[in-house]
């Protein structure tokens, strides 16, 4: 029998982050209700583009992304600007044990190709509730990114995708961080990319 930690949720989280992820998640309700959803997904594929295109990404390269889910930011229009772009785009597919698969976007089959498929991936971007500028991102809570993003290649990039407000200053609010949880390089929101 295997006994979890009262600090854990399970998923190998901290208790902290646990109490932290309903709050962040009503906030977001209210974040969204205020939103126009459109307007964001055209302002994030815009943003996606310039992101591209400062790292230095082409044709033919390839960028790990995600299809946003209820509350999420919109990720439609960015995913339809890669492919216009050329750009080979993989969206995960979670597996039972909440690990990632990933598919090209392209592929209406959905066909896997495998777990290390993200190790292509120029440019990872990542689902999460938040993030602080120490490059501390808080997910769901189930791992699966912290497992996939183990898998990205050398000089690939990792850049949350969040709304305006859901990124803490370190020094006032640090998010919990354990010690399986990846870095990421920096955040995205409509008004643009900041890095860490």
């Amino acid at each position: 029998m295997t006994v979890t930690p009262a600090s854990d949720d399970g998923n190998g989280d901290s208790g902290d982050k646990a109490a932290l992820r309903p709050g962040l998640l009503a906030a977001r309700r209210g974040i969204v209700a205020d939103r126009d959803r459109d307007t964001d997904d055209a302002a994030l594929a815009q943003r996606v583009l310039e992101l591209v295109h400062e790292l230095g990404l082409t044709a033919g390269s390839t960028v790990a992304a995600y299809e946003a889910m209820r509350t999420e930011p919109p990720t439609a229009a960015t995913l339809s600007a890669l492919a216009a772009h050329g750009i080979r785009v993989l969206v995960p597919i979670t597996l039972p044990d909440n690990d990632l698969d990933w598919c090209d976007a392209a592929d209406g089959r959905r066909m896997p190709l495998g777990p290390d498929a993200v190790s292509a991936a120029g440019l990872v971007l990542a689902p999460g509730l938040a993030a602080d500028t120490g490059g501390t991102r808080l997910g769901r809570g189930g791992g699966s990114y912290d497992r996939a993003l183990l898998r990205r290649g050398a000089g690939s990039r990792i850049v949350v995708v969040l709304h305006p407000g859901e990124v803490r200053d370190v020094r006032a609010a640090p998010l919990p961080r354990d010690a399986h949880d990846l870095p990421v390089d920096g955040v995205l929101t409509v008004d643009g990319t900041t890095w860490f």
